[in-house]
């Protein structure tokens, strides 16, 4: 079972359903979001997590976007997109456990930060994974 977090402690939740797609997202929107060159997220079913302490802050961050974060400290919990109704993500790095779900490969490459250096072998898609890989640098 995996549990995890804000930074604060106000929140806290436990994943109740499978993990899957473990990502390393580098989109504009989620580096925005987090203030970060990259995150790392897995996705569970809808209803695949259960808060235990406190209740996340909502900010719907574009059309059809759910972002959910601790209103007190700020740090990224989940996401939703409508596109994609029977998913929710959470952000691994929030979980007491990170190591306990590495990345399986790497999203939205087409927004990469040059000067952020990748060194391991994980696939890479331009967007997303049924957009196609890119090639390694």
């Amino acid at each position: 079972m995996h549990q995890g977090g804000c930074f604060c402690g106000a929140v806290r939740y436990v994943v109740t359903a499978a993990p899957f797609n473990s990502t390393l997202c580098h989109c504009t929107m989620c580096r925005r979001a987090a203030g970060a060159p990259c995150v790392a997220w897995f996705s569970v079913p809808v209803g695949g997590i259960r808060y235990t302490a406190g209740a996340p802050a909502v900010y719907r961050s574009s059309p059809g976007i759910i972002r959910r974060f601790c209103g007190t400290c700020g740090t990224p919990l989940t996401f939703e997109n409508e596109r994609y109704p029977a998913e929710l993500d959470i952000t691994t790095a929030s979980l007491d456990d990170p190591d306990a779900l590495p990345p399986g490969d790497h999203t939205h490459m087409e927004s990469h930060l040059r000067w952020l250096q990748l060194a391991d072998m994980l696939p890479r898609y331009v967007r997303t994974r049924t957009e196609g890989k890119r090639e390694l640098p």
